[in-house]
């Protein structure tokens, strides 16, 4: 059973794809499995069993990246494939069945679309695997350490956070009357991030392990997985993080958290008072050029979700009280 899966260039959307993987893994024993996927979440999907071949997608300009992906897979009988991304390239390519995404409904989570798409139901949620070596690296960095992560960064600033709402938010929850008293904070972000995640670092100090800039994303995985708890602004890190089973607090404003908020029973999605809609639905809006729009999210309306979150959540994940 051969199998073509075209997902995302992003590691956000990339992550939320691995659910419905991981379900054609376990209903297509035989399948063989070809990923065409972004250059920097490709190698997330090394680590399944049935992947035998990665196709790392860069976007070029006038789509030219659809043509050298298409010259990559022609050669082949496909049993099936699944294109996430809505292009020409599944009726291009001779295969006994194709499943395009659909458009999304209103409200509706990415990771039901994908499901609806194949007709699944519950829908399959995100899972990524770590390999022994990344854990044994994870561990040896981390040591005994009872770590906190936080995502204080993404690709876009209207997202992100203030960092010294991080910082403060960082400071009462390892403090005396927080949940994770006495934690140590593990700040993470992209390679081209370090100048956004500079001042949560700085101001914590020693307190803080600077996990930034971390261009294996194999080994940032595994680092996350160490993780007691993750707090982060949307970005395929926080999506990562619920992936890899850790409680997650997601961080919203101008992105719409009812289709990508963290996927996970342990996971939280918090928004500031101002809606998604009202954020974004003006003129002025420009995720490029716009100053940020997370002034809004409280301090004191995420830790409650943290010390919450907290409360539910099995112990074996948790320190003492």
């Amino acid at each position: 059973m051969r199998v073509l899966f075209v997902t995302s260039t992003r590691i956000g959307d990339a992550v939320l794809s691995t659910g419905l993987l991981n379900y054609i893994e376990k209903t297509m024993p035989n399948a063989q499995i070809t990923v065409a996927a972004g250059y920097l979440p490709a190698p997330l999907f090394s680590k399944f069993p049935s992947v035998e071949r990665i196709i790392p997608l860069r976007k070029y300009r006038f789509g030219l990246h659809w043509p050298k992906l298409w010259f990559s897979t022609i050669g082949m009988a496909w049993d099936i494939v699944i294109d996430l991304r809505g292009s020409a390239l599944g009726w291009l390519l001779l295969s006994k069945k194709r499943k395009i995404i659909c458009k999304p409904m209103p409200n509706e989570h990415r990771v039901q679309t994908l499901a609806r798409m194949m007709n699944i139901s519950p829908p399959p949620s995100p899972v990524l695997l770590t390999g022994h070596y990344e854990k044994k690296i994870a561990k040896m960095r981390i040591g005994e350490k009872k770590i906190i992560g936080l995502g204080v960064t993404a690709n876009w600033v209207p997202k992100i956070w203030p960092a010294e709402k991080f910082v403060l938010l960082a400071k009462q929850i390892t403090g005396v009357e927080g949940p994770f008293h006495g934690a140590q904070l593990a700040i993470f972000g992209g390679p081209g991030e370090e100048d956004i995640a500079r001042p949560v670092l700085t101001a914590l100090g020693k307190k803080a392990i600077n996990f930034v800039g971390n261009s294996d994303i194999c080994a940032t995985a595994a680092l996350i997985e160490e993780c007691l708890f993750f707090i982060g602004n949307d970005s395929g890190l926080m999506h990562m993080a619920a992936a890899l089973n850790v409680p997650t607090i997601g961080l919203f404003g101008p992105s719409p958290p009812e289709q990508y908020a963290p996927w996970g029973k342990n996971c939280r999605a918090i928004s500031g008072d101002v809606s998604y809609s009202d954020l974004v639905n003006n003129s002025q809006f420009d995720h490029r050029k716009t100053e940020n729009l997370m002034t809004g999210l409280s301090i004191k309306k995420v830790f409650s979700a943290v010390t919450s979150l907290a409360s539910e959540t099995s112990t074996d994940r948790l320190l003492p009280k």
